[in-house]
C-alpha cells in the first residue's frame, strides 16, 4: 500500500488514486468523527462508508505508514497515538504523547509528528519501529496542525494562541525558522516544486474567511485572499472565530480548493495566479422554524487523479463528495460526529 499527501495536507494519506484505474490499487477515504468515538472508511467508488476504525474518543489526525500497513490517528481523549492494522482495522497499539494531541503527518522515512495542542507546545516525533516517542521538539505555543513537505525535510506546523508558523528540519530534528502571523494558524497546505520541496504555504488564520499565502524561500508573508461570504445561511456563532477551515492543493498541483462556512461552498482557485475558478455549494443544514444552517465545511482531500474531492461537514455529521472537473457535488456520505480531519489511503 502506498499513501500520499495533500494539503493538506500534506503528508501521507491525504488524497488520491483513482478507484476506476486499472491497477489492483484501491482507495479509501479516512474521516475522524471529534465528537465520536470512531473513523469512518469511505470507498470513493461507490461514495459509501464501507467500515470504521473503533474506540477513539475525541479522533483528531490521521495519517498512513509508507508502507501501509498502519493507521494513525491522534487521540485527544487518551492524548495517545492510536496505531491500527490497516487490513483488520484493529488497533495494535496506543503510544503515550507528551500533551494532547491535535493533527499529525508522516514523513517519506516513517517517522510520524504530531502536534502537542498544550503550553508550551511542541513537535512529538514518532519512531516508526520502535512505535514510541522518539524526541519532543519545543514551539513557541501550543501547536493544532502540523505537515511534512513531500521531500520529506521540513514539518510545517502553527499555534492558534501564539500566531507563530514554524518549520522544522527533520533531519536535524530542530526548529529551523519561525513566522509570527499575527493571527492564529489554522489549516494549511503546501504548494511544491518539481522536486518535492516547499514553493508557497497557503494558511488560514482566526477571523479570516480566506487564506494568506506564505513564500517559503523568501520565509515571509506575501498576500492575502478573502473568500465570498454571500452563502445566505445561520452559522452557529462559535464558528465565526476561523470562519474559513479547510483547504488543500489538488494532486495534480493545478488548483488550490478551499472552504468556507460564510459562504457553506469549497472554492477552486487557479494556482498560477490564485484567480477564483468557479464554486461548489455545500448541503445546508435544515432545522424547522429557522433559516438554512451552514453544514460547517472543514478539512479537503482528493483522489490521487484529482477528479473527486471530499469535504467534511462538521454540522452535518457527514462528508460531501464532489466532481472537480464539473464543480459539482456527487453525494452526501452520512458518517460519525462532528467530521473534520480528513484524508485518502491508497492500498494495492
Amino acid at each position: 500500500m502506498r499513501a500520499i499527501g495533500t494539503t493538506v495536507c500534506v503528508g501521507l494519506l491525504l488524497g488520491f488514486v483513482a478507484p476506476q484505474q486499472a491497477s489492483a490499487e484501491i482507495v479509501r477515504i479516512y474521516a475522524t468523527n471529534s465528537g465520536g468515538d470512531n473513523v469512518n472508511i469511505i470507498d470513493p467508488a461507490t461514495n459509501k462508508s464501507v467500515g470504521t476504525l473503533e474506540g477513539i474518543e475525541g479522533a483528531h489526525g490521521v495519517a498512513s505508514s509508507p508502507d501501509g500497513t498502519r493507521v494513525y490517528v491522534s487521540n485527544e481523549a487518551d492524548s495517545t497515538l492510536d496505531v491500527f492494522d490497516q487490513k483488520t482495522n484493529r488497533l495494535v497499539r496506543k503510544v503515550p504523547l507528551s500533551g494532547h494531541p491535535n493533527n499529525i503527518a508522516v514523513a517519506k522515512d516513517g517517522r510520524i509528528v504530531v502536534a502537542i495542542a498544550r503550553d508550551p507546545g511542541a513537535l512529538d516525533v514518532i519512531d516508526p519501529v520502535k512505535l514510541e516517542r522518539k524526541v519532543t521538539i519545543l514551539h513557541k505555543g501550543r501547536l493544532h496542525n502540523t505537515y511534512v513537505s513531500k521531500d520529506g525535510k521540513y514539518a510545517i506546523s502553527g499555534s492558534t494562541r501564539t500566531s507563530i508558523f514554524t518549520v522544522v528540519d527533520l533531519d536535524k530534528e530542530e526548529v529551523a525558522w519561525e513566522l509570527n502571523l499575527g493571527k492564529g494558524v489554522r489549516p494549511m497546505t503546501i504548494e511544491h516544486n518539481a522536486d518535492g520541496s516547499p514553493k508557497r504555504v497557503f494558511v488560514q488564520v482566526s477571523d479570516l474567511n480566506g487564506f494568506r499565502v506564505v513564500d517559503f524561500a523568501q520565509r515571509k508573508d506575501v498576500g492575502t485572499i478573502e473568500l465570498p461570504t454571500d452563502g445566505n445561511v445561520e452559522v452557529i456563532h462559535h464558528r465565526l472565530d476561523s470562519p474559513s477551515h479547510g483547504i488543500g492543493v489538488q494532486p495534480d498541483n493545478k488548483v488550490l480548493w478551499v472552504t468556507s462556512i460564510l459562504a457553506n461552498a469549497a472554492i477552486p482557485y487557479s494556482l498560477t495566479d490564485l484567480k477564483p475558478m468557479g464554486r461548489v455549494q455545500l448541503p445546508e443544514l435544515r432545522v424547522s422554524g429557522r433559516a438554512p444552517m451552514a453544514s460547517v465545511p472543514n478539512w479537503v482531500t482528493f483522489t490521487p487523479d484529482s477528479k473527486q474531492m471530499y469535504v467534511s461537514n462538521a454540522a452535518m455529521n457527514a462528508v460531501t463528495a464532489i466532481d472537480t472537473q464539473a464543480m459539482k457535488q456527487m453525494a452526501v456520505i452520512p458518517v460519525g460526529q462532528a467530521p473534520k480531519r480528513i484524508g485518502t489511503l491508497v492500498t494495492n
